[in-house]
Formats: C-alpha cells, structure tokens, sequence
C-alpha cells in the first residue's frame, strides 16, 4: 500500500466520526419527545434521591456557617427586607415558579428556528449540566434556608399563599417536588445558560443586556424568597460549566462557534459552513 493510500485508510475512519458529530437539523417531533422524556427522567431521579433530613440539615448549617466565615451570609437580611415590599415579593415568587421554564423553552424555541447548527450542541450543554447537578441532589442533600431548622427565614410563597409554594402540605408541587434538592441550584444554571446564550448570538443590544440581567435577577429572587443560599448559585455554575465542556469535547468546538445554519442534505456542514458562526 503506498504513503498516500495508507494515510487515507488511517484518516478515514477520523473523517467519519467527526462527520458524524456535526450537527444535524433538528426535527420538532424528536425535539419535543426528547424534552419531554429527559425531564420526566430529570424529575424522578431528583425526586426519587432521598430526602435524608437529618444530612439536610448538617449540610445546610455547614453552608450557612463557610458563608458567615467569608463575611457573606446575607441571604437573611435580604429575605426579611425584601418580604417587607409585599408587591415584590409576590412578584418575586411568581418569578421563581415559572420563569425558569419560560425562559427556557424560549430560549430553545428560538435557537430552533434561528439557529438550527447551533440547537444540537447548545441543547446538550443544557442537558448535561442537569444530569451533573442530578449528582449534587443525590449525593448532597440540602436543605433550603426556609427549611433550616433554628433560623428565622421567611417562607415567602407560604405565606403569601403564592401559586406553586412548594411548603404548603397541600399543593401539588409540594407533593412531587424534593425540598431537599437544593444544591445545586438549576434556577441559576439554567438561566445563566440562557443569559449566556442570548447575550452572545442575539444582535439587538438591548435583548443582549436583558440576558446579563436575567441570571442576575435570578439570583436575587432565589435569595430573597429563601429557596437557594448564594453557594448553591455557584454549585449551578459550576455544573453549567461541566454541561459546556462535554459539549465542547464532544463537538470539537464551543457551540456558539458552530454554524448557524446546517445543510439540508445529510445534516453536514458545507466547507464554508465550518469556518465559523455569522455574528
């Protein structure tokens, strides 16, 4: 066999699991089941970790003290002055409940249509960072500072009787919800995921700063309504950052650097395609 065909031989079989690896066009009914059936998988496995009061409680005492230490266990003074501004609050509670999906599916439903090269990898960051934080729920049960024994937080959405208060006995999402699966936190995971994603490949300035802001207004909500103390925001960061680095390794590149747009043949990437995003 001479130089050139032996080196082709080698090469092939590189060429094709990195071919293999370029993003294909997402299809909406794949989507939508995938989305589907990877939360029901998320739900049950978290909520399936059990609850271990008792290592709950150690643990969040241990975060509450390692804060205090570093001169920034703030979350209690934010919680009582915040629950004094019953609008904000209220406010702040309905945020909590519901924009972490919101914004997510929006997210994703717009790097569907706009950004169809780049849906794939970008999903899977979103993705893996939750199976990563899946760790956290079962290894290291945490109690929110609501649920801390010998404190005096505010269980905002209790007492004010907000729509998807995961303490009252009665609701639904107390029922189905682990309360000790605070750490990590994926309000901040997810939504620096989509403040990420949004400032970096969104054109209008003023939509960019809206994703700066919106992890930031995160978390101050989860601070304020007592649900998450600031490490769990870190612990959220840190699996964001493993999600980004298993897609990367995977794909070879940041997702945001992959094409926009993926051929409509055989999912491939054309030659001008591959040199890089159109910001």
């Amino acid at each position: 066999m001479s130089v050139p065909d032996r080196e082709a031989s080698q090469t092939a079989p590189t060429r094709r699991f990195s071919r293999s690896r370029l993003p294909g066009r997402p299809r909406i009914w794949f989507e939508l089941l995938l989305i589907g059936v990877s939360y029901a998988i998320y739900s049950a496995i978290r909520n399936a970790a059990p609850d271990r009061v008792g290592d709950a409680q150690k643990h969040a005492q241990w975060i509450w003290d390692i804060q205090g230490h570093l001169g920034l266990a703030f979350e209690l003074s934010v919680n009582h002055a915040v629950e004094g501004v019953t609008w904000l609050i209220v406010s702040m509670n309905y945020y909590y409940a519901t924009l972490h999906f919101v914004v997510t599916i929006a997210v994703l439903v717009w790097l569907f249509r706009g950004h169809p090269g780049r849906y794939g990898p970008t999903r899977l960051v979103l993705f893996a960072t939750t199976g990563v934080a899946l760790l956290g729920y079962y290894f290291f049960p945490l109690a929110p500072p609501r649920l801390m024994e010998g404190m005096d937080f505010i269980d905002t959405a209790l007492v004010h009787d907000t729509w998807g208060s995961l303490s009252a006995e009665d609701s639904a999402m107390a029922s189905v919800s682990n309360q000790y699966a605070a750490m990590p936190s994926m309000h901040i995971g997810w939504s620096v995921w989509c403040g990420i994603t949004i400032a970096v490949l969104a054109r209008p300035l003023w939509i960019k700063a809206l994703g700066v802001l919106y992890p930031i207004v995160t978390l101050l909500v989860i601070v304020a309504t007592a649900n998450h103390f600031w490490l769990d925001a870190v612990g959220g960061v840190i699996c964001l950052a493993a999600g980004y680095l298993i897609a990367r390794v995977w794909y070879g590149r940041l997702c945001y650097r992959l094409p926009r747009e993926v051929a409509s043949g055989g999912g491939t990437a054309t030659g001008a395609e591959r040199a890089g995003p159109d910001q």
